[in-house]
Order: C-alpha cells, then sequence, then structure tokens
C-alpha cells in the first residue's frame, strides 16, 4: 500500500487530479482515495492499494506539478531524528561560494560546487580543490561572510525548533565547515553539528582541512548512530539537496529533497519543489497549531 501526501497549487486542483489518476492507472497504480486532511488542510492525501511509487509519482509530477509530496507505506507519523544538510537546504547560500567571492574566485569555486553537487565530480576531491584556492584569506572574511551573506530559508527555524518541542533529536551535518556550521545551528537550535574543519595559521586559511572528511557516506553514518541511540528502527527523517546527501535521504524514513538537484529528488521518497522548509512539517500532518513560531 501507498500513503502520498501531497501540496499542490490550488488551481483547477480537481481536474489536474483526474488526469494524473487516469495516468497512475494505466500505469497499474490503483487511487482508493484523495481527499484534503482536516487538521492540516493544505495537504492531500492520497491512497493506493499498490507498491509503485515511481508510477504514482510520475502522474503526480506529469499533472500537478510543482508540488511539496512525500509518498511511504503507512502515514507519516512524527520523526524521533531529524538530520539535515546546511547549505542550500537550510541556509540560502553556498558558504564556500560565498567565501570565495572574498578572494576573487566566486565564479571558478561555484561551478566545481556545482558539478559536485550534481554528482559529476567525486566530493572529496572536488572540496579539497576548492578549500586549496582559499590558501591565505583572513578569517576575517568568515566572519564577514557570516554577518553580511548567510541567511536561513524560509521556515527553517519553525521546522527545527516545531521538531525539537515535540521530542525529535536535531542534528546538522554537513560537508562545508564548523567555522559555519556552529552559528548556523546555534542560530537555528540544532543539537549537534557535523562538519569539516578549515585549517587555520597565523589568522588565515591554510589552504588545507583537519580531521576525516564529512562525505556521503558519513552524513549516511551519523543519521544511522542518531536512530540507534534513540532505539532502532526508530523513524527518522533527513533533508538535503545535492548528491552528497543521496546515501542520507534514502537512508531516512522520511527523505526530503529540499528544491534539489534531480538525482536528490529522485532518490528521496520526499520533495519540495514549490513551498518551504513548513511544508515539511505539513508533509508530516503537525497542524499549525502546533507550530514554533
Amino acid at each position: 500500500m501507498l500513503i502520498a501526501r501531497l501540496i499542490a497549487e490550488p488551481d483547477h486542483l480537481s481536474a489536474r487530479l483526474e488526469a494524473a489518476k487516469a495516468r497512475m492507472e494505466q500505469a497499474g497504480v490503483r487511487i482508493a482515495s484523495a481527499a484534503m486532511l482536516d487538521f492540516c488542510g493544505q495537504t492531500m492525501q492520497i491512497a493506493s492499494p499498490d507498491d509503485d511509487a515511481a508510477a504514482l509519482r510520475a502522474g503526480l509530477d506529469a499533472h500537478l506539478a510543482p508540488t511539496d509530496g512525500l509518498v511511504c507505506t503507512e502515514e507519516p507519523i512524527l520523526p524521533r531524528v531529524f538530520i539535515s544538510d546546511m547549505d542550500s537546504t537550510m541556509i540560502g547560500q553556498e558558504c564556500i561560494d560565498e567565501l570565495a567571492d572574498f578572494a576573487g574566485l566566486k565564479d571558478r569555486i561555484a561551478a566545481i560546487t556545482e558539478r559536485a553537487m550534481l554528482g559529476e565530480l567525486d566530493f572529496e576531491q572536488a572540496l579539497r580543490e576548492r578549500v586549496g584556492l582559499l590558501a591565505g584569506l583572513s578569517t576575517d572574511a568568515i566572519d564577514e561572510c557570516l554577518a553580511t551573506r548567510i541567511r536561513p530559508m524560509p521556515g527553517a527555524k519553525v521546522l527545527v525548533d516545531t521538531l525539537k518541542k515535540l521530542g525529535c533529536r536535531t542534528v546538522l551535518v554537513t560537508g562545508g565547515f564548523h567555522h559555519f556550521a556552529d552559528p548556523v545551528a546555534a542560530q537555528l537550535g540544532f543539537e549537534h553539528v557535523v562538519g569539516n574543519r578549515l585549517e587555520v595559521a597565523d589568522g588565515r586559511l591554510t589552504g588545507g582541512l583537519v580531521g576525516a572528511i564529512v562525505d556521503s557516506s558519513v552524513k549516511k553514518a551519523t543519521l544511522l548512530a542518531e536512530i540507534a541511540a534513540v532505539g532502532e528502527g526508530a523513524t527518522s527523517l533527513a533533508t538535503g539537496d545535492g548528491a552528497n546527501d543521496i546515501p542520507m535521504l534514502e537512508a531516512a524514513t522520511y527523505g526530503i529533497a529540499y528544491h534539489a538537484k534531480p538525482k536528490a529528488r529522485a532518490a528521496a521518497n520526499g520533495w519540495i519543489d514549490r513551498g518551504d522548509l513548513t511544508s515539511v512539517l505539513r508533509l508530516l500532518g503537525i497542524p499549525e497549531k502546533d507550530w514554533v513560531r
């Protein structure tokens, strides 16, 4: 059985839903019911007795896009663990690209970042190459970048604070840097941070990194360790946007790709294409009266 939660544009919704249902049924996916949730008014729930999630999603994408959605085998429940990527997920920027601007290298470094996020480059190799280009940059640039460039995604703090209030463990895990992730986590309310460390000497970046690299495997391992700490089999939520997030998104009970690159969106069982991060709360069925604002 499949349960799909969906937030779509309201214009001509009934007609577009009928077209989507017709396409699904041609692909062998029957629809048992489709109705708005009383306790979460913008969210529709669709139930199917069949198990072809790809065909169901194809129907939704063909006739209802852009949408925010989640497809799973049971009605979603409150997760016990929430783990999220940072750059372009919890914040609207890629920190290394913004930092590169202070070194006059933004276009060059941003091109490498984009290819890494698309899954076209080895993550560690791309990270070390970009960090190497920043050698000699003053750490004052990090402070200025944080103050003037780095901004939370809309809905990020509401999402984190609400989940935390409801008893969910919140973890920020990033292939970016503690220099940025620690203050971002403090601002948004995350309880724990996992990230990379820039090497600094005499107040300047050396172009190197300290310690092991946080890559896709570490992101997934962090999620699994947090689940084990709460209790094996605990329901989990992960959000991310790039190729480096795919193993984490796949391992979570609810892996939600946020305005994501195509590979990450395809790998996740949830997606946010139209709304902000509060759509995650709506898809989980958490009513607005319970949100922390």
